[in-house]
């Protein structure tokens, strides 16, 4: 998790940051998790990580400031991925019982999220973005239709 949530981010970062300095413009977008704004029971390291995101965030905003780039992050709540999958060792039916009853966030969600950050002039940048299911408050309160 720290390999890629983190190191991958940092690195992916410093490959393309410069070329956007060079041109002085460009958009990053970041993306974590609400588990990086709240933690939650057994989320030590993956509330860690995504929590570094956050803060990455914030600090890659302000240091990129004077090059014209904007710096999105970008939080989703309930999102089917195959996080669940990867969390639960392959147990499908584990993972999918993490979203019985909700109407969880797609991939698609959170690219159309992308897409209208990415659209907006470019005077315009929104820095933090949490994003939930309507049947999810925050990472310990959620609506389940049974």
């Amino acid at each position: 998790m720290i390999d890629t949530n983190v190191k991958g981010l940092l690195y992916v970062t410093r490959a393309v940051a410069p070329l956007m300095v060079a041109r002085n413009s460009g958009h990053i977008f970041n993306i974590g998790s609400i588990a990086g704004k709240e933690s939650y029971e057994n989320g030590n390291v993956y509330c860690a990580s995504k929590s570094a995101v956050d803060s990455l965030s914030k600090s890659m905003r302000i240091d990129l400031l004077r090059n014209n780039i904007r710096v999105t992050h970008i939080a989703p709540g309930m999102a089917i991925t195959e996080f669940s999958i990867v969390r639960f060792k392959g147990d499908e039916e584990k993972a999918d019982a993490v979203y019985k009853g909700i109407e969880a966030l797609t991939g698609a969600d959170i690219a159309d999220a992308v897409y209208y950050c990415a659209s907006l002039p470019q005077h315009v940048c929104i820095n933090d973005l949490v994003i939930t299911p309507t049947q999810q408050a925050n990472v310990s309160n959620s609506y389940r239709i049974l």
